[in-house]
């Protein structure tokens, strides 16, 4: 790494070689994609020992550093994880390409033909934290779904990054792609994430993935359009009409399965109908050593729930704690959830077939859903394959971003002389 790298001069040769290897990635063949793909598997399988040096390099730096035992873990890179890392590269390969779907096509009156296809959206810009084997995962989605990448991975995970993203290259040579399809940003100077906000015109799409201080830093300094959530604010809703036993196992997993991803539940509300079933709905958490904060009627059924504060309503704990509150109804808990929520996945709980398709249809969040655990939210598990993240804005993706969410699309009109009149 060049610490006296001139970071804007970077930026832009990095940006202009992306451009002019998205416009080959746009004609790349699935064949070609896929080779390259399986290539840099075997390339990370090839390379095992120098990425387990690499990565011991970046735990002491980590460690150094400050970082928690728990963010440690994040970086830690063993043969296990590198195998499946590799496999993941496979399973993208498997996927069907996006890239040439007819979404639609119908014939006007005056002959014309016209289809919807999917395009590549074109260079994408991926920012993201520890985690080294995001270098693997953004860059093939990108790549299968036909854009040029450039990763800027967190300062922690620099070394492994660079012996992943050496293979991704081999991958591409093999397959006769540009290696400029995938770039990573060589210098841990936080100047490139600005520089790279900046880049109207060159970088198409930003995709940050990491806390919220990055999440949201994007999200306010960006002229390039964003993909993200900045919290995932969820919530469970225990409807009147709900199966109490079916209810308390969906409960105890949407909050406690993992208490640290976006999709974890973290605010509980109950139908006041049933506040005699409180007891049942929380017991297995207490039992699970989840905290529960509640207001007046839920600390009433037990001595050592908190008592709820105006803030944990709007609170992402990432831990075991959970807020928990009575409301009047299906039509409150929505409004609740309007006036608290993040927009990521919220969950009602009922066998009322009429209350389920109220609350699917009101409450306006990424992911809606009926008698299931919020920790489904997750594109691997709607059937998508692998996600590079999840969105909650309402323009193009929105929920699991994967292959079809990196695409856009355009309009082909095929005629045979017609003109206007």
């Amino acid at each position: 790494m060049d610490e006296t790298l001139n970071i804007p001069a970077l930026m832009q040769k990095m940006g202009a070689n992306a451009q002019a290897a998205a416009k080959r990635l746009a004609r790349a063949s699935t064949a070609e994609k896929n080779t390259a793909l399986n290539a840099a598997a075997a390339a990370l399988r090839a390379s095992v020992q120098q990425i387990l040096e690499a990565n011991s390099r970046d735990i002491e730096f980590g460690q150094n550093k400050g970082l928690s035992a728990a963010m440690v873990d994040r970086l830690v890179l063993n043969s296990e994880r590198i195998e499946t890392i590799a496999l993941g590269l496979e399973a993208i390969a498997e996927l069907p390409d996006p890239v040439g779907d007819v979404i639609a096509n119908w014939d006007r009156p005056n002959g014309l033909a016209i289809s919807r296809v999917r395009v590549p959206l074109g260079v994408i810009g991926v920012i993201y934290e520890s985690r080294p084997n995001v270098t693997a995962d953004a860059g093939a989605l990108c790549l299968k779904a036909g854009n040029a990448v450039i990763l800027r991975g967190g300062s922690e995970s620099f070394n492994s990054s660079r012996v992943i993203h050496n293979c991704l290259m081999e991958g591409l040579s093999a397959a006769g792609l540009p290696i400029d399809a995938i770039q990573l940003v060589p210098t841990r100077d936080r100047a490139a994430v600005g520089e790279m906000l900046t880049m109207s015109g060159v970088i198409d799409i930003i995709v940050p993935r990491g806390g919220r201080s990055l999440v949201e830093r994007v999200q306010t300094e960006s002229r390039v359009p964003v993909f993200a959530h900045l919290e995932g604010i969820c919530h469970v809703y225990v409807d009147g009409g709900a199966d109490i036993k079916k209810a308390a196992e969906i409960v105890l997993n949407a909050k406690m399965r993992r208490t640290g991803i976006c999709g974890a539940a973290e605010t509980l509300l109950i139908d006041s109908k049933i506040a005699d079933q409180i007891p049942a709905l929380i017991s297995p958490l207490l039992a699970a050593d989840c905290e529960i904060r509640g207001d007046e009627a839920v600390q009433a059924t037990n001595t050592t729930v908190k008592a709820a504060e105006a803030s944990d309503w709007d609170t992402e704990y990432l831990d075991a704690i959970l807020s928990v509150k009575l409301v009047n109804g299906v039509e409150e808990a929505a409004a609740h959830i309007a006036a608290h929520s993040s927009g990521h996945t919220e969950s009602i709980i009922t066998e009322d077939a009429a209350a389920a398709e109220y609350f699917l249809n009101t409450v306006d969040s990424a992911i809606v859903m009926h008698n299931a655990s919020t920790q489904f939210a997750d594109g691997g598990e709607f059937g998508m394959g692998a996600e590079i993240g999840i969105a909650t804005g309402r323009i193009h993706a929105r929920g699991p971003v994967g292959l079809e969410q990196l695409t856009s699309f355009k309009y082909q009109v095929r005629g045979n002389g017609q003109i206007r009149p």
